[in-house]
């Protein structure tokens, strides 16, 4: 199959009343279907059985016939699979995810993800917002449109997520949300991450909201505080819809009782599933209302280890049964964005996006479609999707303004001294919160010295918008270096700054240097030497390389972090949420150390 007829496929599908005659003619056997697949399990997600001896027919890119027997849709041109017993399994949806977190582009995260059953994905490109603002966000929208599956974008609603507490390289308002609510793309709002300046009526936050609302579009949410009380109820009734930042049971409760969808995630680092699930299987809940979703996973996650495919046999391994599991990741997330007529589950008038998979329990896929048209068969991508060209304007970000030595990253201390008590961030694994530590360092010739002993290392934070020049440094814990390195990237959510972290200062400056170099990524050096490096030319977030390329050049990088001494899980992924200033507890900007728990700058020192 050409590029050319794929992007057919996408672009030209038609509505479901546009092909209804045709779907009746082929349902009534007056017309024949361009495929039907026989013998098939059904995965019914609206009745939640399993249905043996059933036939689909499909013609125009959508089911026209769900039944017994469909020798009636078969003609000369009719294509027939014999499906052999296997389930037939609707395409899976990821609710809630950010393609930029792959490394890649959307054509090469869907080239991806593909294989591993994901025909539906919910992005929110408020990574390559806070650098390009709108612009960037069109950009994606462009390429989501070109791709054989459905890449929904959700316009994103806080560029700066943190207003006042950091600066990033765009600012998006109500007046960019209301324009592209009339993008054809646009499914709704990105996930609304500034809780407290909704619970608090901030014009901007209810700007954006409202826009989305009138729209008749989903409104995505962010509550990233334990709170469950006043503010949590505040930032309820201000209009989000749903929520991925829960990490308890009591988070995913909570949040479906008020009327909210529990999202669910499973990334390369956040493991959030199993603790929430437990609101279903062991508190008894109506699965309705959960989600299953990934957020933030990395290339390394998509090539060796799955996508939503991954997810769903992790919540089955939780206890879910794997017809509810799969309803998670189907029609509960059509329901959520006013899809259900058009994906989710194996019914007439439906887009064609299936599956054949031989072991349920273990979501083995055999075949995907989309559309109808086959798109990758035993873990192989079978279809062409051509290469997505972005433009000069979109590279070139990273503006440092000036070379960088290892001077730039001494800590004076802030009196005569032997020792200071500082303020630390405190990585916790597979979590994106961190926690706010103390520790007591000691003082050399007026600089404020690490405590590698102690896990205690450098962070610095370098803007790279403006070529200001302008560096913030402090301290880090949880990585468990033991050698002299440093790690520099500009992923840096969510204002995309550079975050360098390291035991050694002469690495930190030519870590940052070479980012400046090559246009952003991420590159780990050790005594000088540059030990692994994965180029991100686009906005400074994004390799235009192929998935599996970057897949490589990610997998050396977190062998060479672990040679470092490094023990934690996708250590990379820590370290890119090191400034979200939006997740307590701890966090770095470009304003200086950000307590998250009252939204106020601290001090470095006690």
């Amino acid at each position: 199959m050409s590029s050319s007829d794929l992007k057919k496929s996408k672009t030209e599908i038609k509505s479901w009343a546009a092909s209804a005659p045709v779907l009746v003619d082929v349902a009534m056997g007056r017309k024949p279907a361009d495929l039907v697949v026989r013998n098939g399990r059904l995965v019914s997600v609206y009745s939640g059985e399993i249905v043996a001896g059933i036939d689909i027919a499909i013609v125009e890119g959508r089911f026209a016939y769900v039944g017994h027997d469909a020798t009636h849709c078969i003609g000369a041109t009719t294509k027939v699979v014999d499906a052999e017993g296997r389930y037939l399994v609707p395409g899976l949806c990821d609710a809630h995810m950010h393609v930029e977190s792959g490394m890649v582009t959307v054509t090469e995260f869907t080239r991806a993800v593909v294989p591993h059953g994901t025909t539906s994905m919910f992005i929110d490109p408020h990574e390559i917002a806070n650098v390009l603002g709108l612009e960037g966000v069109r950009l994606m929208h462009d390429e989501a449109m070109a791709m054989p599956v459905n890449v929904y974008v959700q316009m994103p609603s806080c560029v700066p997520s943190a207003p006042g507490l950091e600066n990033g390289g765009a600012e998006i308002g109500a007046a960019e949300v209301l324009e592209a609510m009339s993008w054809p793309n646009i499914i709704g709002l990105g996930e609304v991450m500034n809780f407290p300046g909704v619970a608090n009526n901030d014009p901007t936050m209810r700007g954006v909201i409202d826009a989305t609302m009138n729209a008749g579009k989903t409104v995505g949410g962010h509550y990233a505080s334990p709170d469950l009380g006043r503010a949590f109820h505040g930032y309820v009734a201000g209009g989000p819809e749903d929520d991925h930042e829960g990490t308890r049971a009591e988070d995913a409760i909570a949040r479906v009782r008020q009327g909210m969808r529990a999202m669910l995630r499973l990334g390369s680092a956040w493991f959030d599933v199993a603790t929430q699930v437990k609101a279903i299987t062991e508190q008894g809940l109506d699965s309705r209302n959960f989600v299953l979703c990934t957020d933030d996973s990395h290339s390394g996650t998509l090539v060796h280890e799955g996508h939503m495919d991954r997810v769903v046999r992790h919540a089955i391994a939780q206890g879910l049964k794997p017809v509810t599991a799969i309803q998670m990741a189907t029609i509960n997330t059509a329901q959520h964005f006013r899809l259900e007529r058009e994906i989710g589950s194996i019914t007439p008038g439906r887009r064609a996006d299936f599956l054949i998979v031989s072991d349920l329990s273990a979501l083995t896929i055999e075949r995907v479609y989309g559309r109808g048209v086959l798109l990758a068969e035993q873990g192989k991508l079978v279809a062409e999707i051509a290469p997505y060209k972005y433009p000069a304007k979109a590279k070139n970000t990273v503006k440092l303004g000036r070379k960088f030595s290892a001077q730039d990253f001494d800590i004076q201390s802030p009196k005569p001294t032997k020792n200071v008590t500082a303020r630390v961030i405190g990585v916790i694994e597979n979590q994106a919160p961190t926690r706010a530590l103390e520790a007591e360092l000691s003082v050399s010739d007026g600089i404020v010295q690490m405590d590698r002993r102690n896990d205690v290392c450098q962070i610095a934070l370098v803007e790279r918008h403006r070529g200001s020049g302008q560096i913030t440094n402090a301290f880090v814990s949880g990585f468990g270096y033991t050698l002299d390195c440093a790690l520099a990237s500009t992923v840096a959510h969510d204002s995309h700054h550079i975050i360098a972290v390291g035991t050694n200062k002469e690495d930190m400056a030519k870590a940052v240097n070479r980012l400046g170099e090559i246009g952003g990524g991420v590159v780990l050096y050790s005594k000088g030497r540059e030990l692994a490096c994965v180029e991100m030319p686009i906005a400074g977030l994004m390799s235009d390389e192929r998935a599996e390329i970057v897949a490589a050049k990610a997998d050396k990088l977190v062998k060479a972090m672990a040679a470092m001494g490094c023990t934690l899980n996708n250590a990379y992924m820590q370290h890119s949420l090191l400034a979200l200033v939006v997740i307590p507890e701890l966090r770095i900007s470009d304003i200086g150390l950000v307590d998250v728990r009252s939204f106020e700058k601290v001090d470095l020192f006690l």
